[in-house]
């Protein structure tokens, strides 16, 4: 299976799907933060609200993730990391900066000592390795970053509990979401070899439920270290070109 560049007519659709998927987010967000008054339904829905939103931040990450490999604008490197830039912004006060270099590293050294998604002391257990991801991906910066922002919310009107139930709460599911779906069962160790020195696996999940896990980066996972230049909604049918050629 060949290794697919970035294409400037996936660039189109790319860009579609980010402007919804921030759109949606953008939303629920204001919404939930400024606009929402709480009440018995209100109450009921919440747990619903958070949950679509905890996906919709991870697809925010997902399409940064794109950014990082100049596939959602490909020829626009500039365009890229503004989207990356606000994306990682909006999810959580992630820098894109700080974010590229160790995102470039996990592909050049996957599943390696090396590799800073990967928890090399214990590559079968997900507690530590979650524990040594939220380290590596949330620093002090973020957090002056978030407390700024909840601040002027509060300055504005907003309640400190609604920027808790439907900001905070939602990006650390989808932080969850990523780890386990994203990182730790595509590269986890266990009794089965490796395919590649990608070490990465892909599941059997349909592409309705890998779409609502991840994006596709766990089902697809290791169809996407083979062409990290295809977009993540692109990576079915990579998967399905590559079979074809069999």
């Amino acid at each position: 299976m060949s290794i697919a560049r970035p294409r400037k007519d996936h660039g189109h659709r790319s860009l579609l799907l980010a402007a919804g998927i921030g759109a949606a987010w953008l939303t629920v967000h204001i919404g939930g933060i400024v606009f929402w008054k709480w009440s018995l339904v209100t109450a009921l829905l919440a747990p619903i609200v958070v949950v679509v939103q905890a996906w919709l931040s991870t697809g925010l990450f997902i399409v940064a993730h794109d950014c990082m490999h100049g596939s959602l604008a490909p020829g626009r490197p500039r365009l890229n990391r503004i989207v990356g830039t606000l994306c990682l912004g909006a999810y959580a006060g992630l820098s894109y900066d700080a974010l590229l270099p160790k995102h470039h590293a996990h592909h050049a050294n996957p599943g390696t000592a090396r590799d800073p998604d990967f928890h090399a002391l214990a590559p079968r257990c997900a507690l530590p390795w979650f524990a040594s991801f939220f380290r590596s991906y949330y620093t002090h910066g973020q957090i002056v970053r978030i407390t700024a922002a909840a601040i002027l919310y509060m300055l504005l009107g907003a309640s400190l509990l609604n920027i808790v139930i439907f900001w905070a709460i939602p990006a650390l599911l989808a932080l969850a979401q990523l780890f386990v779906f994203g990182t730790y069962l595509p590269h986890r160790h266990d009794d089965r070899p490796f395919a590649d020195g990608h070490n990465a696996r892909s599941n059997t999940l349909s592409p309705i439920l890998s779409l609502m896990t991840c994006f596709h980066f766990g089902a697809y996972h290791h169809e996407h270290h083979l062409s990290p230049g295809t977009p993540w909604w692109r990576l079915p049918a990579f998967r399905r070109a590559g079979l074809a050629q069999r």
